[in-house]
């Protein structure tokens, strides 16, 4: 295992975003589509936030509703904005940071995922997903 190799090798590059104005049923609906679980916020360039499938179901039963149902969770959705539901205080990290470092990072915290940000601009997320690949990888 190279311990030097940087977080921009295993991390998602294209990323998905949610734009701050954008309402939860929005949300929902990327997260769903796109087999997701994190989706960084952004105002313009400038992330501002990260918002998880786990937020999500704790104000709502969004676990419970296939794609092509009834949505149940639209009334909670409009009582709830996106910025005050999403993680505000970031770590972010860069791209030429180590997945050591990464590991690291998201060994000690409470989250799984990471913003990777090169001068102000979101380039990527890294997940525990990302870095569980890495390692199988390995073997």
């Amino acid at each position: 295992m190279k311990k030097r190799t940087p977080v921009s090798k295993i991390m998602t590059s294209d990323v998905i975003t949610l734009n701050h104005t954008n309402g939860l049923e929005t949300a929902e609906k990327l997260f769903k589509e796109n087999n997701i679980r994190h989706i960084p916020v952004v105002s313009g360039d400038a992330i501002i936030g990260m918002l998880s499938y786990t937020d999500l179901l704790r104000i709502s039963f969004a676990d419970a509703v296939e794609i092509d149902e009834q949505d149940v969770d639209t009334v909670v959705y409009e009582m709830f904005t996106i910025e005050q539901v999403m993680a505000k205080n970031l770590i972010s990290v860069n791209s030429s940071t180590t997945i050591k470092e990464v590991a690291e990072i998201l060994s000690k915290k409470e989250f799984h995922a990471l913003p990777v940000v090169d001068n102000d601009k979101l380039v990527g997320i890294v997940t525990t997903t990302d870095l569980i690949n890495y390692l199988l990888d390995q073997f």
